[in-house]
């Protein structure tokens, strides 16, 4: 009997046709090494790859994939084989047809063609008619060779995927399964969403619309069921890697096992894939797992099969494009988290801010906090601070965002360097006044206020918009803190000002020193009986002193800053052993304040990180009242 031609297959069967898994991770777990040419073994080696396709037909594969995904011309000239681009996809026709005849099962042969490893205009050189022509001449000869089907697939660039769909639209009649990849953020490598991918290659002409490599299943699971919403009419195939890949004592391992591809083979299918199967690092027992799940419903996917064999996962964390920063999580935990500022360099050296960053998270700090040009003195962009602490000591950091100095359109571009660097956590405050610092002449406008700044990146940024309702390609995960003065001369004004932040999306509280526990607990239930319940956590402010010219400065010149005279004298009587004093007097604060307190903001002095890491140490030492 004749195989059913491959797209009625599809219509109407009631599962999903199964692919084969990783022909590459296969091959180098055979002795192959990453540097040769896996598509030359077609010639070279030609028993192993048809015993590879032969191990995956008998796993259960209905398509297998020819051993030509890189069989390009760009990419054999690598390994001066650019002449023999049809002998080699021809190759891998034959030894497909050898394999499947071998089995005499009905297997469809699918034409593997992978991206051609070069970019393409306007981001590389070649240019969309060359790119063409390549992809045409890879194709013609694998139809000419007998292929089912074309699978182009694991491709980051839309355009070079059209491409590749026009050129076999030129010279064949096969049906096209076009499939793309994306990175951890569910974007291509050149910032397409799911949805946008979804709508292009229909437009495209794909028959079949295909994610696959990527992460794991689960992140497939998720990219598709988006792109099944974008184009609900079409056909979908879904072929992820077995997770993210590690390396683990020189070799590149995979951690998804079998059973949960087998699980998620049914998930795919009630998400409306027609055709799944494995990427890198799946082998035959993925495949095997994969081919038994399925079979246990011959009647098709049921509507519910995701929370039968599936962890429950919300829509919102769903539709997350990050997760939570480090510091969001543990405050999620209600974990009692301790920051610790450190202000930016005045010149090009970083190598003491980054000393006193490494000493800080070794004693157990959770998140430093980088300052903005404290006191409106000229130092190193905040931004470029937190960047090199989170990727040279590996600590979570927070950006402090001033809205003073900074227009509209600076405020937006800024937010998108600091998301693009990683930076997660945001406090927003209004900055020192110019007229203060180096600069006092220097431009002290703004066109928002803190409350103002926080709704711009709660309601819009978050959102996936900017100021003006305008797409700015996906959502930022941005988690939002503002200030708040517990001690404050004019209450009911601090009291209006954190409602306002508070409703804008503000999503935790920073506050200034606090040296009166006592008044500053008093404040916070004052805010309570009046207006109910702070549902946001608290990080007390809480400033070592470190001489006795120290604690009087701060209690006669910084306001709302009050320091008791039993404490000043305690401070005085220490003499030189007054920053350690400081000390000791900074972990009772704490331990007064832990009670109602999430944690606390530490600002060291004069830059005594190794005082401020004996705080941290105790800090977490302490056991919870």
């Amino acid at each position: 009997m004749p195989k059913i031609e491959f797209l009625t297959l599809l219509d109407h069967s009631t599962a999903p046709a199964l692919a084969d898994g990783a022909m590459g991770t296969l091959l180098n777990a055979r002795g192959v090494s990453f540097d040769q040419c896996f598509d030359a073994l077609n010639l070279a080696q030609p028993s192993l790859v048809t015993d590879i396709h032969r191990e995956y037909i008998e796993a259960g594969a209905q398509v297998i994939q020819t051993n030509t995904f890189g069989a390009n011309r760009y990419k054999l000239a690598a390994h001066g084989l650019e002449g023999q681009v049809a002998e080699i996809n021809r190759a891998g026709v034959e030894l497909a047809r050898r394999a499947a005849e071998a089995s005499a099962k009905d297997v469809y042969i699918a034409g593997d063609v992978g991206p051609l490893g070069v970019r393409l205009a306007p981001f590389g050189r070649v240019q969309p008619d060359q790119a063409r022509l390549a992809f045409a001449e890879q194709i013609r000869a694998l139809a000419e060779a007998g292929a089912d089907l074309l699978i182009i697939e694991t491709f980051s660039d839309l355009i070079e995927l059209c491409e590749a769909i026009a050129a076999a639209r030129q010279v064949c009649n096969l049906p096209v399964v076009a499939s793309m990849t994306y990175t951890r953020d569910d974007r291509t490598l050149l910032g397409d969403s799911p949805v946008a991918v979804a709508r292009k290659l229909t437009e495209c002409g794909a028959d079949v619309i295909g994610v696959n490599c990527s992460g794991g299943p689960a992140q497939i699971w998720r990219i598709l069921r988006q792109m099944a919403q974008a184009a609900p009419g079409a056909r979908f195939s879904a072929m992820p890697n077995a997770g993210w890949p590690e390396q683990v004592g020189g070799r590149i391992m995979y951690p998804a096992n079998p059973q949960y591809f087998g699980d998620y083979a049914l998930a795919f299918c009630e998400a409306g894939a027609r055709l799944v199967g494995g990427c890198c690092g799946t082998t035959p027992q993925h495949i095997a797992a994969m081919h038994a799940a399925l079979a246990r419903l011959p009647e098709g996917c049921g509507p519910s099969i995701s929370e039968l064999y599936l962890p429950v996962e919300s829509e919102e964390l769903a539709g997350a494009t990050q997760p939570p920063s480090p510091l969001a999580q543990k405050l999620a935990e209600r974990k009692f988290v301790v920051a610790v500022e450190m202000d930016p360099p005045r010149g090009l050296s970083t190598h003491k801010l980054l000393a006193g960053a490494s000493l800080l998270a070794e004693a157990g700090a959770d998140v430093i906090n980088v300052a903005d040009s404290p006191m409106a003195r000229m130092r190193m962009s905040p931004w470029a601070v937190c960047d090199l602490i989170q990727r040279q000591v590996g600590v979570d950091t927070t950006l402090h965002f001033p809205t003073r100095g900074r227009n509209l359109l600076r405020v937006q571009g800024d937010l998108l360097a600091a998301h693009s660097l990683g930076i997660r956590n945001v406090f927003v405050v209004m900055g020192d006044p110019t007229a203060i610092g180096d600069y006092p002449d220097a431009m002290d406008n703004y066109d928002l206020t803190p409350s103002g700044l926080i709704r711009l990146i709660k309601q819009n940024f978050n959102l996936g918009q900017d100021h003006a309702g305008v797409d700015i390609g996906q959502p930022t995960s941005f988690f939002v803190g503002c200030a708040l003065n517990l001690c404050p001369q004019d209450p009911e004004r601090e009291i209006k000002n954190l409602l306002r932040k508070i409703k804008a999306g503000a999503d935790f509280i920073l506050t200034q020193p606090v040296f009166d526990p006592p008044a500053a607990e008093a404040f916070i239930r004052r805010i309570v009986d009046q207006h109910g319940p702070i549902e946001i956590p608290i990080l007390v402010g809480v400033l070592p002193l470190y001489s006795v010219r120290h604690a009087a400065f701060l209690h006669n010149e910084v306001p709302g800053i009050l320091i008791s005279e039993a404490m000043q004298e305690r401070i005085r009587k220490a003499g030189n052993d007054a920053p350690w004093e400081g000390v000791r007097i900074a972990l009772e604060l704490i331990e007064q304040m832990r009670p109602w307190a999430s944690g606390v903001y530490l600002m060291p002095q004069f830059g005594r990180y190794d005082l401020s890491a004996e705080i941290v140490e105790g800090c977490k030492q302490a056991q919870p009242r």
